[in-house]
């Protein structure tokens, strides 16, 4: 007889109806329709990573949630060449458009997933 087995960190969690993907900021796994999908893309000054909120641009994506705080996570911890995995040039990679795209979805009730249980 087969046994199921819970998750130890969060037993009594239910599990994301559909896709599940991990947010490249809080490191939190989310239902895919809940994150903001980015792309690298070469722009004129060097490698650019940009925000694909239909999902629909080709190539490796990573997965952000659309928030000031998970923005400004995977920044200080350099995750988008990781996860993108590029290797940026001497100009770095910029994420500068995809801060603009979360500032400008910002919700006063915007939600802290870096800190939620």
């Amino acid at each position: 007889m087969a046994r199921r087995l819970k998750s130890p960190a969060r037993p009594d969690a239910l599990p994301p109806e559909g896709p599940v993907r991990t947010c490249i900021g809080c490191r939190q796994r989310a239902a895919k329709c809940e994150l903001l999908r980015l792309t690298a893309s070469s722009g004129s000054d060097g490698l650019v990573v940009l925000p694909d909120p239909d999902a629909s641009a080709p190539g490796r994506g990573a997965h952000l949630h659309p928030t000031t705080g998970c923005y400004d996570l995977a920044v200080r911890r350099k995750a988008f060449s990781r996860a993108l995995r590029v290797t940026p040039g001497a100009g770095g990679l910029s994420t500068a458009p995809v801060g603009e795209y979360v500032a400008s979805r910002t919700d006063p009730t915007d939600r802290n997933w870096s800190n939620s249980s």
